[in-house]
Parts: C-alpha cells; structure tokens; sequence
C-alpha cells in the first residue's frame, strides 16, 4: 500500500502532510436562497421552533465516555520512531465521538456575539465584538483532550438553529491535505461565516502542537464590513505519559478590510511556573496604527475591553506598588522528565476598573466530565432522532455508522466500523486512480478570497434546496 492510499488517522484528527497554503475562505453569495429554512427548521402544532426536526435538544450523551487508562499511547509510538506522526493510527478510545467537520461547527456556540456586532453603530464596539466572538470560537477546546474524527473525503455537516439565527453547512474537501470547508449565514440575512481549516501537526516528543492553517471570515452584511483572523495554535501535553492538558498561544490579528482597524491578540503560553497560562492581552488599533482599545482575560473564561490610557495606568501603579500577585513558587513537577505537569490555575482574571465586560463562557453541564468534556452545544451535535434522515445529506456526519456506534458506548463495532469505513476509502481511492477520473466536491469550489486574495474554498450554494441525488456513497 503506497502513502497515497493509507487513510490518515492522527492523534490530534490532523494529517501533517505538507500543504502549500493554498487554501483560505471567501464568501459565495449568488446561489444562496437564505428563505429556504422552512425545509430544514420546522414548527409543531403549539409552535415550538423545531431545529433540523427537534423539538428540544437532548443534555446528555447515550453513553459515557470510555476510560483511557488501559491504552497507552507510548506503546504504538515507539514502534514508530522515524515515520511521520499523522501516518500512526491511534485506538479508537483516544477519540471523542463527533467527526472534525462537527467540531468546527462549535464556533457558533456564541453567536449572539455576531449579532451584537451587527447591532453596534460604532466600528470600535463591533471589533471589540468580533473579537470576542474569535475568543469564543476556541473556548470549546478546553480540556477536550480526545481527538475528533477524520472526516471521510466528501463528508459533510449542516446545522440549523433557529433559536440561535443561523444555518451552517460544512464539507470535507480535501484529504491529502486533509481540508475542511465551512460556511455559516444569519437567517436574517444579516452576516455571512465562512472559513477553509487544515492545520500542521508537530509532534515535540512530550507534546502534539496543532499549528492552525487557513483564514476565517466574518462578514457583517448591514455595514459592508468584512474580518479575517487564524486562529492560535493548540498543543496537547502529555501524549506520552501524564495527564493530558491543552493550552493555546500565538498572535491572532483580525483585520477589518472596510476600515483597516486591527485588533492583535496575544494568546500567552503558560511559561515557566503557569502564571500566564490561559492569558489573552491585546489591543485594538486603526489603520494609523493608534491604539484605540485594550483587551484582556483568559479564553476559557472571559474577555474584557478597557481604555489605553487607564489601562497603563492601571499597570504602572501595579509595578509601583508589586503588585497584588505572589509569585509562585516552583515545585518539584516543574522539573519533572517524565510529564509536563499541568500548572495550578492561577486567581481568576483581575479586572481593572472601568473595564467592560465582552464574552462570558458558558457553563458546562455538570456531568461534562463523563462526555468527553463536551459543552451543552456539542452534545447536541450528533442527535439524531427520528425522520432526520428523510431530511439530511447521505454523507452527513449524524449518518457516520463508527461515531453513532461509540456515542453509544459499543467501542468494539466503532472500531469495527471504522476500520471498514477507512478499507472503502482506500478502495474507493484505488478506483478513482485506475479510471484516471478526480474526485469532485459537492458544495465548495476552489477560488480566491476577495479580501486577502488568497486562494479560497468558495460555497457553491444550494445545498439547502436539498438535490442529495449525485451525493457519494461514503457510508
């Protein structure tokens, strides 16, 4: 079997293959009906909204998550020494049952943040929004230390949510690289959401850093107004040995195209004893460069926004007087070869007066811990109840039989599955190359982003007229 016909399958859900950059998002705009709703949001007689053909969503998973303990990572990795990372395939008890392309669809957990950017007058308070809203996107990650699924080439995930104002439809597009598509509308026709992801898999021998690839847009319709931003980079620690934990750091810099205000975001790396870990600090700047706001907090709990000038006073009165902050002592797993400890959570956010609030995260159900750390919005990802089929693609996720099989505790048929899902791919690959025919996407196409002019996935459109009828058999 020659690399091209293995089926990639990484700790993180990320192949590492070298990718050229070549991808990013735009918007397509002409072939999008934003009426057609009333085929997937439906209402019942006492006329409850129901999404995708539900009533209410469900809180809990059918299973709990299964325990890791007796698989050890380092036993499939030593046999591996040399090969690329992304081409080791890892038991299935290291993944949570959701599929990549329905982890991307856990951005718009906070989508009110969108339509209170689309409600401000003010350019300022819609770039302290949307960035609020970039925080949130990431927000999910935090201690979701099992790795989502593949998604099978052609693979796809709609979700619309009347109660939240959007639709959202997404596609796998790419396999080698692995690339999945996005793009998400507001109901009211008042934003548009789109993105293309394929990040860069690093393996640093304790660790898997993710290091993000591709561009997200954000367009507010009502003030011709367009964002682009890529998200930080994730590391997971301890693969090897030790508690699993997830931190995520590097520069993310939105853009506004219309006006040329940017906003640059430091997510800090966690450092020597754990003092910034978690941390956001940045600030807002217009297009001569002059600093208009400040943002701070932790992206796993709330982002804050405060005037330049208060701020620094705040920070030289702070360095007068040394600060309300004990510095931490080291202790003995600081130094520790066999784990990279994860450091105690430092004092909440302290918030300078004068500051205003901008994103809260959500709490999460309290038996998270037995979901896979799943928020109330995933949970709700793969439900699938009765009828949902009659309305979905074929190749939608809810309709993947290996994740269906472990969301409901029957780890030996999810493997079983998973294997004979793969085998069909690779068999499926095989045909293709021997008639000499490429595989063609269903709902994107290849193009240029108008704002970065950057070459893009591009929506097609008309995926909610609902024609399935040429959609691959990859199931």
């Amino acid at each position: 079997m020659n690399s091209e016909e293995e089926f990639y399958d990484a700790v993180t859900g990320f192949d590492s293959d070298n990718s050229s950059g070549e991808f990013s998002e735009a918007t397509h705009k002409g072939d999008v009906d934003i009426h057609q709703t009333s085929r997937t949001g439906r209402h019942n007689g006492d006329g409850q909204v129901q999404e995708n053909g539900i009533k209410k969503h469900r809180t809990t998973l059918p299973a709990p998550m299964f325990t890791r303990s007796d698989f050890s990572v380092w036993s499939i990795l030593k046999k591996c020494i040399g090969l690329e990372l992304s081409k080791i395939t890892m038991p299935i008890a290291f993944n949570e049952p959701l599929s990549f392309l329905q982890r991307i669809t856990e951005y718009m957990e906070h989508t009110y943040l969108i339509n209170k950017a689309c409600s401000h007058s003010n350019p300022l308070e819609r770039m302290q929004t949307v960035a609020a809203f970039a925080v949130s996107a990431v927000a999910s990650q935090w201690e979701r230390t099992g790795k989502p699924f593949n998604p099978l080439l052609g693979e796809t995930y709609e979700l619309v949510r009347e109660d939240l104002g959007f639709r959202f439809i997404s596609e796998q597009v790419s396999h080698h690289p692995p690339v999945s598509a996005f793009y998400s509308e507001g109901l009211n026709q008042d934003f548009v959401f789109h993105g293309s992801i394929y990040p860069k898999l690093k393996f640093w021998g304790k660790s898997v850093e993710a290091e993000p690839r591709g561009t997200i847009t954000l367009e507010l319709l009502k003030h011709n107004e367009a964002y682009t931003w890529t998200n930080p980079t994730c590391c997971v620690h301890n693969v090897i040995i030790g508690k699993l934990w997830i931190e995520q750091y590097g520069t993310v810099e939105i853009v506004n195209h219309s006006t040329g205000d940017k906003c640059i975001l430091n997510f800090k790396p966690c450092g020597l004893f754990g003092k910034e870990l978690h941390r956001i600090e940045g600030y807002i700047q217009d297009k001569n460069k002059k600093k208009l706001s400040v943002i701070y907090g932790k992206w796993t709990e709330c982002l804050w926004c405060i005037d330049p000038s208060t701020y620094e006073s705040s920070k030289k009165n702070e360095r007068r007087g040394g600060g309300d902050q004990k510095k931490p002592k080291p202790s003995e797993d600081a130094e520790n070869d066999e784990a990279d400890d994860m450091p105690e959570v430092q004092e909440t956010v302290q918030v300078i007066p004068g500051s205003k609030l901008l994103w809260r995260i959500n709490s999460r159900p309290p038996n998270s811990s037995q979901m896979y750390n799943f928020t109330s919005f995933a949970v709700s990802l793969n439900e699938l109840e009765k009828g949902m089929e009659e309305i979905l693609a074929p190749t939608d996720c809810r309709l993947r039989p290996d994740i269906r099989h472990m969301e409901n505790g029957e780890i030996d048929l999810a493997s079983k599955e998973k294997e004979r899902l793969e085998e069909k791919q690779r068999a499926a690959r095989k045909e293709r190359a021997k008639d000499e025919i490429e595989w063609r996407t269903r709902w994107f196409y290849q193009g240029t982003n108008p704002y970065t002019g950057t070459p893009d996935w591009l929506y097609s459109g008309g995926y909610f007229d609902r024609n399935f009828f040429d959609c691959p058999d990859i199931y």
